[in-house]
């Protein structure tokens, strides 16, 4: 049975004036040289200043929800940093004409990111912002995905070019027939007549 949306938490429901200081909160959360509790102090300093500045009337969040963020803000920044770590080991692994299939496989992962997002549903707290941008990183793997097949094939007739140079070269200069020049393509180099 699907879920619904659950309820927004009390970080999603404070103003876009708060979205500095919840991105000051973000990288004191992911610096980790202090601790949780001095982070939200300081950062509930902050929102009182902000207040006061702006005039503005909100809630400001208690520590249990600045706690509930701070620990999905973890879970999703281990989870990129591992998704990181799994592209740099692929991509040390690959030659620059396999970096087709490395583009292949991020397009596959932002794919089944935003399917477990949607299957997930409120406990993702995808807004239609975070929709939009999931879409553009789609459409821009997708474009990559194109890209890189262009670029692998323009690498293949260029090889295969090169390949014929050098097999006539060999027909003059070292005297092979074309048969054995022939052979050499298909057996060797994997070209096909």
């Amino acid at each position: 049975m699907a879920r619904g949306r659950d309820r927004l938490s009390a970080i999603d429901l404070l103003p876009e004036e708060c979205s500095d200081i919840i991105a000051w909160a973000d990288q004191q959360l992911a610096n980790r040289d202090r601790t949780q509790l001095d982070i939200y102090a300081e950062w509930k300093e902050k929102l009182i200043a902000l207040q006061g500045e702006t005039g503005i009337g909100f809630d400001i969040p208690s520590f249990a929800a600045f706690n509930r963020y701070s620990i999905r803000l973890s879970q999703m920044t281990r989870r990129l940093e591992q998704t990181r770590e799994i592209a740099a080991t692929i991509s040390k692994r690959m030659d620059a004409s396999a970096s087709d299939d490395l583009t292949l496989i991020a397009a596959e992962a932002i794919k089944t990111l935003i399917f477990e997002l949607l299957q997930q549903g409120g406990d993702a707290g995808l807004s239609p912002k975070g929709a939009m941008e999931l879409a553009n990183a789609l459409r821009a793997a997708t474009a990559a995905q194109a890209s890189s097949t262009n670029r692998r094939q323009k690498i293949e007739k260029e090889f295969e070019s090169k390949v014929e140079a050098v097999t006539d070269a060999m027909v003059k200069q070292v005297g092979l027939s074309a048969d054995q020049v022939a052979q050499i393509r298909r057996d060797v180099l994997g070209v096909r007549e």
